[in-house]
């Protein structure tokens, strides 16, 4: 009994030696790392939980959500640093290249850029990066970056879900205005019909009304004057960011928006 213990328990260390480390490199595999602070804007836990909330939610939308943050010691415009990182680094989902979206943070100018590419210029096209960057903006300016990098992702992973063209932060209301209107059309059509249903009223304003003698004595309009204001409407001369997309030097096209903070 006991050679039969033993000889199974000597199976279970072969196996696990043979198929543990195979089975622990795969799970690895599949965790990426997302979160690249050279700024060292992070900790060793904010950066841990931030990773592991872009693979989760990246993953359900089939895209690399990424945070790169740099003092910028080269000077780099932060689009063509954005550029660089996806040309250099090759970041994608689905395959080299491939369908990712880059927070760029530079922190040696405070400027911030986002960009789509692929599947990510497609859904996270410059109107809605533009709506995340305005949503992140106050909480990196207050230095909360995790909290701001935790927004990022969310509002990536909620526009993602919506097809492209349409405004995701627009669907509640959207959603209330048909629910009242339709609320109005039915209001009015039950009270069309409780009011027909007592009866139609057939006496009016003429039924006493005697014609040969009753009528409009006199009128007359006297034009007196017109006056026209003019106004000068002046533009503003300061942009709070915007910027657009455009193509990296190694040839792919993006989706972006910039800005200070």
């Amino acid at each position: 009994m006991r050679k039969h213990f033993a000889s199974l328990a000597a199976l279970l260390i072969i196996v696990t030696s043979l198929f543990g480390p195979i089975a622990g490199q795969a799970a690895a595999a599949e965790y990426k790392n997302l979160i690249y602070d050279e700024a060292n804007l992070l900790s060793p836990d904010d950066m841990d939980a931030l990773n592991a909330m872009a693979n989760e939610l990246g993953a359900e939308r089939e895209i690399d959500i990424i945070i790169y943050t740099s003092d910028n010691s080269e000077n780099k415009d932060v689009m063509i640093m954005t550029e660089d990182f996806y040309d250099e680094r090759g970041p994608g989902y689905d395959k080299p290249f491939g369908n990712a979206v880059i927070l760029t943070m530079d922190m040696r100018n405070r400027e911030i850029y986002l960009a789509g590419f692929y599947k990510g210029e497609e859904y996270l096209d410059d109107r809605r990066l533009d709506k995340i960057r305005d949503k992140i903006t106050p909480y990196l300016s207050d230095g909360d970056y995790r909290a701001a990098f935790e927004k990022y992702i969310e509002t990536v992973h909620r526009y993602m879900g919506y097809e492209p063209g349409v405004n995701p932060d627009n669907i509640l209301f959207q959603l209330w205005f048909q629910i009242a209107v339709a609320l109005v059309i039915g209001g009015l059509t039950v009270g069309v019909m409780a009011y027909r249903s007592g009866g139609r009223v057939t006496v009016g304003h003429k039924t006493y009304e005697d014609a040969k003698t009753s009528g409009v004595m006199s009128t007359y309009d006297r034009f007196l004057r017109t006056t026209v204001t003019k106004r000068k409407i002046e533009k503003s001369s300061s942009s709070s960011g915007g910027g657009g997309g455009g193509r990296s030097s190694g040839g792919h096209s993006h989706s972006g928006s910039r800005g200070s903070f």
